[in-house]
């Protein structure tokens, strides 16, 4: 049968996303780019909060309006696992639900779907038994940039979260898998690869193995030499170790780049969030992160409104932010979800102080990032080519993640999917504009050019 994946979410969905459609490929389906020439329609949604879930419902509804009478809809991943029942009562066109960890098993709901023909039985499968960190071959789908999921799940207890009743407590990949995947991605003609997980920095206590991404770092440094960077993703606080910092700072390949989801800059607000709410040891952390890689860039989000956030709290992250000045944050309403105990605690903010609020934060990372990029003006920084046209060239420095962070726009052509050297010239918020410089080669160590 003729497929299509659509995809909505966090990159861990994307990764599913592409595993999914290479299992379809290899027992014979066909993917194919536009919704009207597939039979069967798959929408990989996401559950997270209550923004995500009405894009995934609004997704869901256009294709199910336009859906013909020989065309299935699939709901599939996050919003599907948390609530199977309330999405079809929004969207009854929806022919079959597969879950956060029984997604391996799409080949086996295609055939499913294949034997009842036009009976349009309700088919699902929704079971949390499976394997949360599946394997399979795929085919990287931003080009020279693939995501690499080295765990899924998480066994964290922060009160505003669903994650944990969506996917279930931790699960590390083996790392022969993590090993594996990357071999295969470098072979495709990957130069970065980005470590994801709800928390990198716990790869491997779910198997009793304390401070195991620092191991994996320099396996994957020492098994896969052609990949040029190796990016994480979404560093718990208090699972960053010496040794992990240690890594960053003398491979090669590791980008001087971490993400550090810290939700919030008051003790108050934290310990309601359950959250590590030791501001100052934050503070030693970020100083001794800049100490012992001093080039690093460093991102984090926050929560404004959280329940019970004076405006005394408020102001305290301002100052928190104002005082660490991270590279990039992003900053995010409030969402009460169903299940979490934060969704039961009073005080809840009103929604218009919420929003005043995420302005408010806003304006002021704004000024941060501007400044913090235009530090960087006159420095000669490696660019991964993203894209071309027209004269610019669009791509990205190690201090910029895909798809979350700005890029770095060019003047002059180059080819999508190789490094070329660039000197900034201009900063703005989010972006920097280089000058393209032509060498003969380039070698990319540590996130400079030599």
């Amino acid at each position: 049968m003729r497929f299509h994946i659509m995809t909505l979410g966090c990159p861990k969905n994307t990764v599913d996303s592409e595993m999914m459609a290479e299992l379809l490929r290899r027992a014979g389906h066909v993917q194919v780019n536009q919704p009207r020439k597939a039979e069967v329609l798959v929408v990989n949604t996401c559950g997270f909060i209550a923004s995500a879930r009405e894009e995934s419902y609004a997704a869901l509804r256009e294709l199910a309006a336009s859906k013909g009478r020989r065309q299935w809809l699939v709901a599939a991943g996050c919003l599907a696992q948390r609530d199977g029942e309330g999405l079809r009562r929004q969207v009854p066109e929806v022919d079959a639900l597969i879950g956060t960890q029984s997604w391996p098993e799409i080949v086996t709901l295609f055939r499913r779907l294949e034997a009842q023909g036009r009976a349009r039985v309700p088919c699902d499968l929704l079971g949390q038994e499976g394997n949360l960190v599946a394997s399979v071959p795929r085919r990287a789908t931003l080009g020279a940039t693939a995501y690499l999921k080295i765990a899924d799940g998480c066994d964290a207890a922060c009160s505003f979260c669903a994650i944990p009743l969506i996917k279930g407590p931790q699960r590390s990949k083996p790392p022969a898998d993590v090993l594996g995947e990357a071999q295969e991605l470098a072979a495709q003609g990957v130069r970065e690869v980005v470590l994801i997980a709800q928390d990198t920095t716990a790869y491997g206590r779910d198997r009793s193995e304390g401070d195991a991404l620092p191991g994996l770092l320099r396996a994957l440094s020492r098994e896969v030499p052609s990949l040029d960077w190796l990016r994480i993703l979404y560093a718990y606080p208090q699972h960053i170790t010496p040794r992990l910092v240690e890594t960053m700072a003398s491979l090669p390949q590791v980008c001087h780049y971490l993400d550090l989801p810290l939700q919030h800059g008051h003790p108050d607000v934290l310990r309601r969030m359950n959250r590590p709410h030791n501001v100052e040891a934050i503070y030693r952390l970020i100083a001794g992160l800049r100490e012992a890689v001093p080039d690093i860039a460093l991102r984090s989000s926050f929560i404004v409104g959280f329940p019970g956030e004076a405006e005394k709290e408020f102001e305290a992250l301002l100052d928190f932010m104002r005082a660490i000045a991270f590279d990039k944050v992003g900053v995010f309403a409030y969402s009460a979800e169903e299940g979490t105990p934060a969704a039961l605690l009073p005080d809840q903010v009103p929604a218009e102080v919420i929003a005043e609020r995420h302005e408010r934060a806003m304006l002021v990372q704004q000024g941060i990032s501007l400044r913090r990029n235009q530090e960087q003006v006159g420095s000669e920084l490696p660019i991964l080519v993203e894209g071309v046209g027209q004269g610019l060239t669009v791509g990205r420095s190690y201090r910029e993640a895909p798809e979350i962070d700005g890029v770095v726009l060019l003047r002059g052509e180059a080819g999508v999917g190789e490094f070329v050297r660039g000197r900034i010239v201009s900063a703005q918020e989010y972006d920097l504009v280089a000058e393209l410089l032509r060498w003969p080669k380039i070698l990319v160590h540590q996130g400079v050019a030599v």
